[in-house]
């Protein structure tokens, strides 16, 4: 049977109907109670990140690490509000604290090569997201950050690979079509452009673009032909 009194069942309920002022004051309840308790030291700081209080929310991570200076949810938190306050450097030393104890981090590696990026630091990144996608190779995460990173570096080709690799794993992306599409206008490949904005995955151009040769079309008469078709066909 549940105990719905247990601390860790109430803060589950706060959080999960996303009362995170509610959850914030019962965690202050519980640390006047017993100061050191690591339920309430963490949930009070997740909660202060939900409530965009990220300074506050690192002190409280600060102190679960005085007690376990490796402990990793509250690593994590802290990451999480450095990089709303666009503290780079010091997210960077905090993701290492992290792979040194664990190189197979994906969260650990993809958060530090975002912050590469904020950094400018392109190169070193992509050495993030391949140690990433060594570990998973359909992490979407990296797969669409290192396309980011090239897309700086101004490998325009292999960038459009990567994002179309994410929206092979994971077609509800949004994002994804006006970044493939942005980046084959910088190629002034236009119809690959068009395509690409309507959601066409990089398979499935070629034969769009073959069929309006051989049809005398445009591509995108060609492409609302087919789009025409398929409605006929439901």
């Amino acid at each position: 049977m549940i105990d719905l009194l247990d601390p860790t069942n109430v803060i589950t309920r706060m959080f999960s109907a996303g009362k995170y002022e509610e959850m914030y004051n019962y965690c202050k309840n519980l640390l006047e109670k017993i100061p050191n308790d690591m339920i309430a030291l963490q949930n009070i700081a997740l909660s202060l990140i939900h409530l965009k209080k990220y300074e506050e929310a690192i002190m409280y991570c600060d102190k679960v690490l005085e007690i376990k200076n490796s402990d990793t949810y509250a690593l994590k938190n802290k990451i999480y509000a450095l990089e709303n306050l666009k503290e780079y450097e010091q997210v960077l030393e905090l993701c290492k604290l992290i792979l040194s104890t664990n190189p197979n981090d994906i969260w650990a590696l993809n958060s530090m090569g975002l912050s590469l990026n904020e950094l400018n630091r392109h190169p070193d990144a992509l050495e993030c997201y391949d140690a990433s996608l060594r570990i998973d190779p359909n992490d979407v995460t990296a797969l669409m950050n290192k396309a980011i990173s090239l897309s700086h570096l101004q490998n325009y080709k292999d960038a459009i690979e990567f994002y179309d690799k994410a929206q092979n794993i994971d077609s509800t992306l949004k994002e994804i079509p006006l970044a493939k599409s942005r980046l084959f206008e910088k190629l002034g490949m236009d119809d690959d452009a068009f395509l690409a904005a309507q959601g066409v995955l990089n398979k499935d151009m070629q034969k769009i673009k073959n069929d309006a040769k051989e049809n005398g079309f445009s591509v995108f008469h060609q492409f609302c032909e087919n789009e025409f078709q398929d409605y006929n066909s439901k």
